[in-house]
């Protein structure tokens, strides 16, 4: 492994550790999931607290429900063959299934089976967190090798008042103003789609507790999908205190995987975020920009009216724009260290921009002279005036215009490109910074 690869092994390594949880919106396997996380940051000196939700909570519109355990879950034949059991996959079970105890014959056991009829091989995940029934997952293949005779339908789980779990990190920088990043980790074995935005957050987490010089204080968000964001919106005043304090938001979803850089937008595509993560994806050789009518992560919930926040997504491939997704397909075979190394890189790219953004203006008047300072070749070759153009039109826009994302969209080259030659030329004392 090079060391360009390392932390995409890291995260690759933490993502396959949680990919066994048996997680819902409540439970066990969420609190076993936030362990994990405070084990990985822990080195950082960062703490990660936890909060519990006690079930029938009023969380705006919606209740916390109540939380749901599971202790087994199968099929068997009438010669005693488990057909499923989630021993084998916590996909066989429908998510928050109500207990059961039963032999029925074929006919009536088909009506609590769930398969995908466009996917013959695969597990659906499939869920029903808030209306009462008990079911189980198969592949079609499977279901439709089935005998008729009687089969043993068994569940062992419980409903019970408990609680909803949110977790959050703080790390402190020289401004009370806020980046967040929020990531969910509330279904059971699925590798891109659950696991892979906790292990970015948590290896960001890490990178950016040991960085030098803070700008801007760093807030990182783990909640169950949906209910969880709305939750923490509602407790302790969080929606006023990130409306004055949040420069910018990114929800970390599907992550992992070697396929398209993508972004949902915020709900008018006008925010710092968008200019940010435009910017950083516009210079990926395969990217995909999806407007806020394509949502479907806990960006509805941040940029849902009267919340407002200045939040957009981002993903490798786009949930539900890939097969594999919300099937036992979405495995550690579909996620690889590159596609998490691609991820980190690319919120790194959006970090860096925003710690050294700022608006530049040249010190002396006309063009400096740039070769007594070792800025300008002596030597003419192909390739070499291509980056001297680059250097003059920064110096031409660096007029108390345009900051980083001004430049890069008029030059036509990646911000960090131009953070290189602006740190030379602030080296040299030409250039200084000014007031936003």
């Amino acid at each position: 492994m090079s060391m360009e690869n390392e932390a995409g092994k890291r995260m690759y390594e933490f993502a396959s550790k949680i990919f066994p949880y048996n997680r819902s919106i409540t439970g066990e396997g969420v609190r076993q999931t936030l362990s994990d996380i405070a084990d990985y940051i822990s080195s950082s000196g960062t703490k990660l607290n936890i909060t519990d939700v006690p079930s029938g909570t009023q969380v705006f519109d919606w209740t916390v429900p109540r939380e749901w355990k599971i202790r087994e879950a199968y099929i068997e034949d009438e010669n005693g063959n488990h057909i499923i059991d989630m021993k084998d996959s916590n996909l066989h079970v429908l998510g928050y299934s109500t207990p059961v105890d039963e032999w029925v014959a074929l006919d009536e056991l088909k009506k609590h089976i769930y398969v995908e009829n466009d996917q013959p091989d695969v597990i659906p995940y499939v869920t029903s967190y808030y209306k009462e029934r008990y079911g189980f997952c198969m592949s079609k293949n499977m279901l439709d090798s089935l005998k008729d005779g009687r089969y043993h339908m068994y569940i062992d789980s419980e409903l019970f008042d408990g609680v909803l779990n949110y977790a959050e990190a703080v790390i402190p920088g020289d401004s009370d103003e806020e980046i967040m990043f929020s990531t969910y980790f509330c279904h059971p074995s699925m590798a891109d789609n659950e696991c892979s935005g906790p292990a970015l957050a948590a290896e960001l987490i890490n990178t950016i507790a040991a960085m030098d010089h803070r700008r801007y204080t760093y807030r990182y968000v783990f909640v169950p999908e949906t209910i969880g964001s709305i939750t923490y919106l509602s407790q302790e005043d969080h929606v006023n205190y990130l409306q004055k304090h949040l420069k910018a938001g990114f929800v970390l979803s599907c992550v992992g995987d070697d396929n398209d850089y993508s972004m949902i937008q915020s709900r008018y595509a006008d925010t710092y975020a968008d200019r940010l993560l435009i910017n950083v994806l516009r210079y990926k050789e395969k990217h995909t920009i999806y407007g806020f009518n394509q949502r479907g992560s806990d960006e509805r919930q941040y940029n849902a009216p009267g919340v407002d926040l200045p939040v957009v997504c981002f993903c490798r491939s786009k949930f539900g724009e890939f097969p594999e997704y919300h099937t036992s397909a979405d495995n550690m075979n579909f996620v690889s260290e590159e596609g998490f190394q691609g991820a980190y890189d690319a919120m790194m790219e959006v970090v860096n921009i925003l710690e050294k953004n700022a608006r530049y203006r040249m010190k002396v008047l006309c063009e400096p002279q740039l070769g007594k300072r070792g800025l300008y070749s002596d030597i003419s070759r192909k390739g070499i005036y291509d980056t001297i153009l680059v250097q003059r039109d920064v110096i031409s826009y660096c007029d108390g215009r345009n900051d980083l994302l001004d430049l890069s969209e008029r030059i036509g080259v990646p911000v960090s490109d131009i953070i290189d030659i602006i740190d030379r030329l602030k080296d040299n004392d030409l250039l200084e910074e000014t007031e936003e």
